[in-house]
């Protein structure tokens, strides 16, 4: 568990060296801007089209931070030869990986802690109510899916060659599953054999990362999700990152370094 932890602190430290963390500065004046122009405004609809702005800028950035740094670990790791004597060390392959995916998927949390608070803040300096268990489920069920994220794109890191084109084929995949994921079922139907079985198989087995979109919590200030949907939400974000990150260990155990 140490072993796992120490490389988790390195993907930490080494995220927010680099211009990740400038994209977190340069969103975070766009939301002040945006949120800014609330009082300039007195309509309802208009304020929740600015919040609706807004959490979508931190959904892609998110989204961005999570996909590049996870695509970047292993390859990068491969190219400076530092694999090598992190595995001469008593780590295995799969406490490498363990460890990539935990400090990928704890950068993204600190990042997401960054964004909704100060998202929140000026929200409730300007509607002057704050809902924090709105916020609350709404930032960690988006946490948990781009736990899901990091763990697909780490598997993809294994099968890809280059980062980018890993880094391309899952900003395409992702996108695909979040706009059009919940849509596919509903296609299957209208289709003839054999399509009709592949597209409905597509349909039960990805992930459906829309789900974790609950920002209409924050946007309209609905009620709080019930907690044992919110538990089961968990538990299926769970349930597939075990799966990528078995894949990966799997793929990784069998690949030559060199």
């Amino acid at each position: 568990m140490n072993s796992i932890l120490a490389v988790a602190g390195v993907v930490i430290k080494e995220m927010y060296r680099r211009k990740d963390f400038y994209v977190l500065l340069i969103l975070t004046v766009v939301i002040t801007a945006l949120m800014g122009s609330v009082n300039f405004f007195n309509d309802d609809k208009i304020v929740r089209y600015l919040k609706e702005i807004c959490l979508l800028l931190i959904w892609i950035s998110s989204l961005v931070i999570a996909i590049v740094t996870t695509a970047r670990q292993i390859p990068f790791e491969k190219e400076s030869r530092t694999i090598f004597p992190l595995l001469a060390k008593p780590i295995s392959r799969s406490q490498l990986l363990a460890g990539k995916f935990l400090g990928c998927w704890l950068a993204c949390g600190i990042a997401l802690i960054c964004f909704y608070t100060f998202f929140g803040c000026i929200s409730a300096s300007r509607e002057h109510h704050w809902h924090l268990l709105n916020y609350f489920q709404a930032a960690t069920l988006h946490w948990f899916m781009l736990g899901i994220v990091v763990a697909l794109v780490l598997l993809g890191s294994l099968v890809f060659t280059a980062p980018s084109s890993n880094a391309t084929t899952l900003f395409v995949i992702i996108g695909g599953i979040l706009f059009m994921g919940r849509y596919l079922n509903h296609f299957a139907l209208r289709m003839s054999e054999p399509g009709h079985t592949i597209v409905s198989s597509i349909y039960y087995v990805i992930p459906h990362l829309e789900i974790f979109d609950v920002r209409d919590l924050i946007i309209h200030n609905w009620p709080t999700i019930a907690w044992k949907y919110y538990a089961i939400a968990v538990v299926y974000a769970l349930i597939y990152c075990g799966i990528f990150l078995a894949g990966a260990c799997l793929v990784f155990r069998r690949k030559a370094l060199h």
